[in-house]
């Protein structure tokens, strides 16, 4: 992670890193600000977009060598789906590759995108991933990206705060310093 790099930029700044048990999660009353995955709704808060995201299927080389290579889209559907909380981002996949009728209901279904990088990792199936989260793994080669076809997701990345800590400078510092990073990771 680079937190470590805003720390040394500010160091007067007491940062805490909490991690809430979902994405969506603002309401720990000791956090000054979450980032948090969503659709932006998050009443009574100030919430700032910090990037959008597609997602693209991502499984282990392993895993694409047992199933013998994936050719079309609808092969993806011999693995065991990979799913972040429900079978919307798989389905959507799906029809817009021209998929049809596909079976989205089985396979293995998490509350943390991090478990489902981990499995997907581990050869327990395809996930359906962001390559911002995923860049790492697939640097590394522990994770491949077998289809170009991405599809935009309806939540994205936010900063989320309360409004009276909007204009703070060491918030504003913060929301700065993150576009910055993200901007560097999507080059």
């Amino acid at each position: 992670t680079h937190i470590g790099e805003f720390q040394q930029m500010y160091p007067d700044v007491a940062l805490s890193v909490l991690t809430p048990r979902r994405l969506d999660d603002v309401s720990n009353p000791e956090a000054d600000a979450f980032i948090a995955f969503g659709v932006g709704n998050w009443p009574n808060r100030a919430v700032e977009l910090l990037c959008e995201v597609s997602f693209t299927p991502l499984c282990s080389p392993t895993l694409l060598n047992k199933v013998g290579g994936f050719s079309k889209p609808a092969d993806v559907l011999r693995a065991n789906l990979l799913h972040l909380s429900d079978t919307e981002d798989w389905a959507r996949w799906l029809a817009l590759s021209k998929v049809e009728n596909p079976d989205t209901e089985g396979g293995i279904f998490f509350s943390d995108m991090n478990l489902v990088f981990s499995a997907a990792i581990a050869g327990q199936g395809i996930a359906l991933g962001d390559e911002l989260t995923g860049r790492r793994a697939l640097s590394e080669g522990r994770l491949v990206k077998p289809f170009e076809a991405t599809v935009p997701s309806p939540r994205a990345y936010f900063l989320v705060f309360e409004h009276a800590k909007a204009g703070h400078p060491v918030l504003n510092a913060f929301s700065d310093w993150l576009r910055a990073k993200l901007s560097e990771s999507r080059l």
